[in-house]
């Protein structure tokens, strides 16, 4: 027999030898926690398509992120849910000053101050009576008069004190009518954060429940990437770094890693991938059921976006992870 010179397995003979040589590492300050916050005092409900997120006012809310803090998770990105009162074909309570998002970045910032960053998502479904991203024009989502609104929004939150604001409607020109609106409002230290790479996904259907921002009619295909899309990924993100954005992201994360690495590779900005509900609930009811080991599961699908090339993952399981000391 030939003797062996090269045995890559000398690499892995011991869990410490392993950890030494990981290409991919992950910690928690690449963590980004979600959060739904809904109008109240008091209130923590149970999301029930999403095991272990909940629905909560800001005062409980900023005890979620007090503990949070305590097991490592710096950041957090807020959406706001509020009631069907308050929702208008403009979404225009969005941009209010007393709305909910902005209240709650308030409250954060208030108590944490730079300990934590505070990022919100900027996007008028669930804001909209329609429950579309943008303003209804002759039966269809038009683009440009949704862009004040969009960054109205963007405003709102960055003068309550968000450090980063993240468009997330896909309108063609966001990023630039959010940047010129900081700007011009001496604001330009508010970073953004765009969904510069999102697809109209079947992954996001827990959120829907969870946001309340199901369309009433149609779909969001006109303005969303067609998941048949690879190429188009690098134009999106090319004319959102050229009006602005200071971080990119991929959304869904788990199957489009290709996407991923094609944006690690072709620009240098910090990139997020948001490891979306679907994700987390396939996840999460498997484990349940007993299909599958949680733990080796999310770890798994972790290291893979560390390593396609994110620098930030944003997920609802980084909680349950560190609380569990699985890292």
């Amino acid at each position: 027999m030939q003797e062996l010179i090269n045995r890559p397995r000398r690499l892995r003979m011991s869990p410490v030898l392993r950890d030494l040589v990981a290409e991919a590492r992950i910690d928690a300050g690449m963590f980004v926690q979600p959060h739904f916050v809904v109008p109240g005092d008091g209130i923590s409900e149970p999301i029930g398509a999403m095991p272990g997120i909940d629905h909560q006012s800001v005062d409980r809310l900023v005890d979620t992120v007090g503990r949070d803090l305590e097991l490592g998770i710096r950041s957090v990105l807020l959406f706001g849910v509020p009631d069907e009162t308050v929702k208008r074909p403009d979404g225009s309570a969005a941009a209010e000053k007393d709305n909910l998002v902005s209240t709650a970045v308030t409250a954060l910032k208030d108590k944490f101050g730079e300990q934590l960053v505070v990022i919100t998502d900027v996007c008028l479904c669930a804001y909209t009576d329609h429950g579309h991203c943008g303003l209804i024009v002759d039966g269809k989502v038009d683009n440009d008069s949704t862009l004040p609104h969009l960054a109205a929004m963007a405003l709102s939150h960055a003068r309550a004190g968000a450090d980063v604001v993240a468009p997330s409607d896909m309108m063609d020109g966001r990023v630039g009518a959010i940047r010129e609106m900081l700007d011009d409002n001496g604001l330009v230290d508010t970073a953004i954060m765009s969904y510069s790479v999102k697809y109209a996904s079947g992954y996001y259907g827990p959120f829907r429940e969870a946001a309340q921002s199901a369309p009433s009619s149609g779909d969001r295909r006109s303005h969303q990437m067609d998941t048949r899309n690879r190429r188009e990924a690098l134009i999106e993100a090319e004319l959102d770094i050229d009006e602005g954005a200071d971080i990119l992201m991929v959304k869904p994360a788990l199957a489009f890693l290709d996407v991923v690495a094609d944006l690690r590779e072709a620009f240098s900005q910090p990139l997020a991938v948001y490891n979306v509900s679907g994700e987390y609930s396939m996840v999460k009811a498997a484990a349940e059921r007993g299909w599958i080991d949680e733990r080796t599961v999310v770890l798994e699908n972790l290291h893979a976006f560390r390593r396609a090339g994110a620098d930030i993952i944003i997920t609802y399981h980084g909680r349950h992870a560190l609380a569990e000391a699985w890292l």
